[in-house]
């Protein structure tokens, strides 16, 4: 991202300066991550000899500062273990979720705990909202940084409001109307087998979870594959405070967002009914390539990098926040747990 890029985003920002009201001596130094407006970096007054300590005597403060500012950065603590984000979740959230139906790899750290995904780390990972692609997705979600990538390796995060803003007015208003129809194909060597993406080997498990969360399905190829449809929303509304939030993954899903020469190759191998993940209008119509790059170039001009250093934990309103991956040289070790159910607060945006 250019410096004048990231200048413009931050300016224009939704948010709040950092509240006078926070007792410094309590919470430690509060400050803009950068520019006005926007996400917040907290760090330490003074060296902290316990951090999990000050968590919970900090819990009700740390909350307020995200329900106001809905990403919060918290540096300097330390926070370089896995046994040390345990010792944080376990103050401030109050309901881990487990990884259940997977649109990417991840392992297991420890119970709850996952790692971030695991994709090749010469590409990056587009933005998104996690799980905005089912009907249950996580209200936040928190990333620890054991190890920062030698170069690179950046977690973006752009504000739902500002991309839902952005986003051309009949671009937007047909993504409303139509919805999005996410489009997937197990069990043929591609991406992910099924057994992963529902954590099961049992199939009777997946068709009952299917139904469960309106997910239309199919066994093909002799009932080793499967299909799946869900036509989902592609704006949400925050009841309490009426935000309208872009909240979708179509320019992920969708087959253009592949690099050329593998884009090439499976559409050669698949029909786009049968590619292993592909996105489509809420009608099963095709959507305009050039709709979902100009998606793509608000995600680009809205995008906010934040630079990990060792022990960093980032803690986002995943309703209101989108982040994605930089490419990266070297090793990186970003943990991830997912916290609370987004659903109650939101309702689906069906016109404008």
């Amino acid at each position: 991202m250019m410096k004048s890029e990231q200048t413009a985003a931050t300016e224009n920002r939704p948010g709040q300066e950092p509240s006078a009201d926070w007792d410094e001596a309590v919470l430690g130094r509060v400050e803009p991550l950068q520019g006005k407006g926007g996400p917040v970096v907290v760090r330490p007054s003074a060296p902290l000899a316990d951090a999990v300590a000050w968590a919970e005597q900090s819990r009700s403060h740390i909350n307020g500062l995200v329900e106001q500012y809905k990403a919060v950065l918290f540096r300097d603590f330390a926070i370089d273990t896995v046994e040390k984000f345990q010792g944080f979740l376990g103050v401030l959230a109050s309901d881990l979720l487990e990884y259940t139906e997977r649109s990417t790899p991840r392992s297991t750290v420890e119970a709850k705990i996952y790692t971030s995904t695991e994709y090749p780390q010469s590409h990056e990972i587009p933005m998104h909202n996690e799980n905005s692609y089912s009907n249950k997705w996580p209200r936040r979600i928190l990333f620890c940084c054991i190890d920062p990538a030698d170069e690179g390796g950046a977690t973006p995060i752009a504000d739902s409001r500002m991309v839902f803003e952005e986003i051309p007015e009949d671009i937007r208003r047909r993504f409303v109307e139509k919805q999005v129809m996410y489009s997937r194909n197990f069990g043929q060597g591609v991406d992910l087998s099924w057994q992963e993406a529902f954590q099961t080997d049992d199939k009777q498990q997946v068709e009952s979870y299917c139904r469960s969360s309106s997910i239309e399905f199919e066994w093909f190829d002799g009932g080793n594959c499967l299909h799946t449809r869900q036509v989902r929303p592609a704006a949400i509304t925050y009841l309490p405070g009426g935000e309208r939030l872009w909240f979708n993954q179509a320019h992920l899903f969708h087959v253009s967002s592949l690099e050329a020469g593998l884009r090439e190759s499976l559409s050669a191998l698949f029909p786009a009914e049968r590619l292993p993940r592909h996105a489509f209008y809420g009608d099963g119509s095709e959507i305009d390539e050039e709709e979902l790059e100009a998606i793509r170039q608000v995600y680009r001009r809205t995008r906010l990098p934040v630079d990990w250093r060792k022990g960093d934990l980032l803690l986002l309103d995943n309703l209101f926040y989108a982040h994605g991956r930089m490419p990266f040289q070297g090793s990186r070790r970003v943990i991830v747990a997912m916290d609370g159910d987004g659903r109650p607060d939101t309702s689906p945006l069906q016109k404008l």
